[in-house]
């Protein structure tokens, strides 16, 4: 027998939600086979098979919250490579003096018997290259006449795996026992919902309560750490954009033909990584071993997603022109609302950029994302009265808020890293060479 154990998604997971099973009790799983999707604070991730063998036990119900790194979670039987596991012993066979056993005998026996079944061979597509698959999805398509060629795979690199083949055809219902457990879990929290607001004086009834998942409560904790450990001081200035405008507006009809648009925000995000890189002892970090002074501006930027924020990051984005960065930042922000981002993706960075522009927010103050030394919160441009040569004019300004730890970078660094930032932004051809 060998247990799966709940992994260790990032260098910093101590705990995190068993999301969804994709094997029963009785599955023959391979080495990569998907077997499970588990819920970090930030991201949800597939749990890969690393043995082969058939799934003997689940330990951990889906839906499951506060899953310690290294706790069984499931149990296989070591098939040895050997051909399709021996059919299931019925439940009446099994002897009377072990119950506990008569009851794993039943539970075997009530799996689904593309389980058991041999998978069919790997199938080719119509150029002859093999099509990646999981055994238990070839398995499962057989059974159900579902064609592989047509199924576009959600697994590792591209690899067809159970849920594909289900979605493909008929899908299947949720497995009782994660209903059940979730129902339980709900159930269990109401006594708590109703004693600890009924102690702030709200009646039951007045209210629903969302509980916390996993994001909520990462980024309620980092919060409230960062205010109360970095010494946060903010620097505003206002920069003129219509130059910016127009030249966003030549680019994007340059990279038309390639599919890619520029964003006020991208332009952004190149501006502060070179003023970075000018001003370099804005780019650092405060440990308590020293200032650890960044070698390159890997930009993170915030991104909004269902139950809390996620900052993916443009990495070395001092080395990338505008089109690059755009591309990234769009398949990045994808993939963060879709929550398949790597660890190594979201984790890091030197340098935040929290942008509230499009929804209309003129002025803001960001919370620092530790341990980078700053954080940049970008307003929404707008048409505003300014004083050129003695005359009032209209321009389009952009307020911009540098939060700094004074740790780290204190309010002379901070200027000069703004006194970078702003030309640039306001005579966006430098970034294009």
């Amino acid at each position: 027998m060998t247990d799966i154990l709940m992994p260790a998604l990032s260098p910093t997971m101590e705990e995190g939600v068993l999301a969804k099973w994709h094997v029963k009790v009785g599955d023959v799983v391979s080495a990569g086979d998907v077997i499970a999707e588990i819920e970090t604070d930030k991201a949800t991730m597939e749990v890969e098979a690393v043995d082969e063998g058939e799934v003997t036990d689940i330990l951990v119900a889906e839906g499951t919250e506060g899953v310690k790194v290294n706790t069984p979670i499931a149990r296989l039987k070591d098939e040895g490579g050997a051909a399709a596991p021996k059919p299931a012993a019925k439940a009446e066979d099994a002897p009377a003096a072990k119950p506990q056993e008569a009851a794993k005998a039943a539970s075997a026996a009530e799996a689904p018997k593309a389980a058991a079944a041999p998978a069919p061979a790997a199938p080719k597509s119509d150029d002859g290259e093999r099509i990646f698959s999981s055994p238990l999805a070839r398995r499962i398509a057989a059974q159900n006449g579902v064609d592989l060629k047509s199924i576009k795979g959600t697994g590792p690199h591209g690899r067809i795996v159970k849920r594909d083949v289900e979605a493909a055809g008929k899908g299947s219902a949720q497995p009782a026992a994660a209903s059940t457990a979730t129902t339980t879990a709900a159930a269990a929290a109401e006594p708590r919902k109703a004693q600890s607001l009924a102690q702030m004086g709200i009646p039951d009834g007045s209210y629903d309560l969302i509980p916390l998942d996993g994001m909520k409560k990462a980024v309620a904790r980092r919060m409230v750490d960062s205010v109360q450990n970095v010494p946060h001081f903010p620097l505003f200035i206002d920069v003129e954009i219509d130059q910016l405008m127009a030249v966003r507006a030549k680019v994007n009809k340059m990279l038309e033909p390639q599919g890619v648009k520029v964003s006020v925000n991208d332009f952004v995000i190149k501006a502060a990584a070179l003023a970075l890189k000018a001003v370099p002892e804005a780019n650092a970090s405060y440990t308590p071993e020293g200032i650890a002074m960044h070698h390159n501006a890997d930009v993170s930027m915030a991104v909004a997603i269902d139950g809390g924020l996620i900052t993916p990051i443009i990495k070395k984005a001092e080395t990338k022109g505008l089109a690059q960065i755009a591309t990234e930042s769009k398949d990045l922000a994808k993939r963060a609302r879709d929550r398949k981002l790597k660890p190594e993706e979201f984790q890091g960075g030197t340098f935040s950029v929290s942008n509230l522009g499009m929804f209309g927010i003129k002025q803001f103050t960001s919370i620092i994302n530790e341990p980078q030394g700053c954080i940049m919160s970008v307003g929404a441009g707008e048409q505003r009265a300014v004083v050129k040569d003695g005359q009032i004019v209209a321009a389009t300004v952009m307020t911009v808020t540098l939060t700094c730890d004074h740790r780290v970078v204190d309010g002379a660094t901070g200027a000069r890293f703004l006194q970078a930032f702003k030309p640039l932004i306001e005579d966006p051809v430098a970034m294009l060479a």
